[in-house]
């Protein structure tokens, strides 16, 4: 897709973070924005920014975990526009502690959103954008964390992971069914978001009891501290959207940071070698 002028895009997550900037970034491109959120008051709010710079926007509230909820995004997007162009796939949240520490809970609710939002948008988008046979493009919003490895999050990696698998899979399906859509992978590394802070989001009925997750240890929670800085001292979601927008013109599969391909190649070298993986952790000074 090299042009957006006048096309439809819907971005989940879109009422922050990442989400949000690729939502100004298609108002840019002069494209007609569906935005899709479980934050309404945020959601309403990046809205009407987006309408207040001239862009022509349609907010609808979405628990992407929920199949209903994404299939009403879609039904409305389409009858609103009759048609949908561009789709970001890219709510998400993290949670969760060692593969075996993090609740029921925190799998649920985690794999609800990482990984169903994105399957339930591929099967609520994707037979409508091949019905109405017009030029389309899919981007799922993965992370690096699903393309290296390492330990903690276990349940955010798990759910990332898949979410590269399920959008390689995809590509490889639509190139072969001879679909005029093209797909990308968006992997980012640390990006200046609130995805620290995603448990504002978290269902009641998924919350964790009292008690029922044990308290970090004084290095675990420097850990955390570590990953902060990382976050706080990334990119801002606006050069992520450019670098978005600049992958889907070329039409390229693999979306992420150039300074991960050191993390990346050592875990192909472990799985190529039959080698143990490699343990790669971030440094204090960051």
């Amino acid at each position: 897709m090299k042009t957006f002028q006048g096309k439809v895009a819907v971005i989940t997550g879109a009422a922050s973070g990442i989400g949000r900037a690729l939502a100004e970034r298609c108002a840019q491109e002069g494209m007609k924005v569906v935005l899709a959120d479980i934050e309404e008051q945020a959601l309403l709010q990046a809205s009407q920014d987006l309408a207040a710079q001239g862009a022509q926007t349609l907010a609808i509230p979405t628990d992407v975990s929920q199949a209903e909820e994404v299939e009403t995004l879609a039904r409305k997007a389409f009858e609103t526009y009759a048609g949908v162009h561009l789709l970001f796939n890219n709510a998400g949240v993290g949670a969760g502690q060692t593969a075996w520490e993090s609740t029921l809970a925190d799998w649920q609710w985690v794999l609800g959103v990482n990984l169903w939002g994105v399957i339930h948008g591929i099967r609520s988008f994707v037979p409508r954008m091949l019905e109405s046979r017009a030029e389309g493009y899919i981007v799922n919003t993965a992370s690096m964390a699903g393309l290296t490895s390492g330990p903690g999050l276990s349940v955010y990696m798990a759910s990332k992971h898949a979410v590269v698998s399920l959008t390689e899979t995809l590509y490889h399906e639509l190139t072969l069914s001879g679909a005029s859509i093209g797909v990308s992978v968006l992997c980012p590394g640390f990006v200046k978001t609130h995805i620290q802070d995603a448990e504002r989001n978290r269902p009641a009925h998924l919350q964790n009891a009292p008690g029922e997750q044990k308290q970090l240890s004084q290095e675990e929670q420097e850990e955390a501290q570590i990953l902060k800085r990382a976050i706080q001292k990334g990119i801002s979601p606006k050069y992520q959207a450019e670098m978005v927008f600049e992958a889907i013109r070329e039409e390229r599969f693999y979306i992420y940071p150039p300074e991960f391909k050191r993390g990346i190649q050592t875990r192909m070298e472990d799985i190529l070698q039959l080698r143990n993986p490699t343990l790669l952790l971030l440094k204090k000074e960051q």
